[in-house]
């Protein structure tokens, strides 16, 4: 069958018609804010006492966006007879967002959870050399980020969370034990 003259044409006069006559659903930025979707990506949120200067971060940046300086303090042994022991403390923590992609990257590797994604996205500035955020701004964002979602209720409970447990019902059952007289005592 051959194609009748001029029905691409009424097909796409059709389609135009159908969207004339529905209602728009621009929103309006800045009046209207956006509803994000859980956990995007915005920016980085640094929690800076997890931090232990192990610079995986900065090391696995592709982009080598991610500026860490540190020095070592010696502390005190905890115990008479012990000794110093020596830990890194963090003087400077930057990532420059002008360069920053976006992956994630430093985030998976932070062994220690210092690293978070924030919603916040409204960070623009109109020179590019503010886009280089310190700690300070980071450890502001680190407030927006969201909760973790909710564990699956069906899911088998975490191996610390059953060993903790443990542990303090046996300490509950000795209390308990040794607060209750025995037999024959008074």
């Amino acid at each position: 069958m051959s194609p009748v003259f001029g029905s691409g044409l009424a097909k796409g006069l059709a389609v135009t018609l159908r969207t004339m006559t529905k209602k728009t659903v621009t929103a309006q930025y800045p009046d209207a804010q956006p509803e994000l979707p859980p956990r995007s990506r915005g920016v980085i949120g640094l929690f800076e006492e997890n931090c232990t200067v192990c610079m995986l971060c900065a090391r696995e940046c592709p982009d080598w966006c991610i500026y860490i300086d540190s020095h070592k303090e010696t502390v005190p042994a905890a115990a008479p007879g012990g000794r110093e022991r020596s830990r890194n403390v963090l003087d400077r923590f930057a990532i420059d967002f002008s360069l920053c992609m976006y992956c994630g990257i430093c985030i998976e590797v932070c062994p220690f959870d210092a690293l978070f994604w924030s919603p916040e996205f409204e960070y623009a500035e109109t020179d590019i050399r503010d886009l280089t955020h310190e700690r300070d701004k980071l450890r502001e964002w680190m407030w927006t980020v969201p909760a973790p979602p909710a564990l699956d209720p069906g899911a088998e409970e975490p191996k610390e969370i059953a060993a903790a447990r443990k542990t303090a019902d046996k300490l509950a059952t000795a209390q308990s034990e040794a607060s209750t007289p025995q037999e024959g005592e008074s």
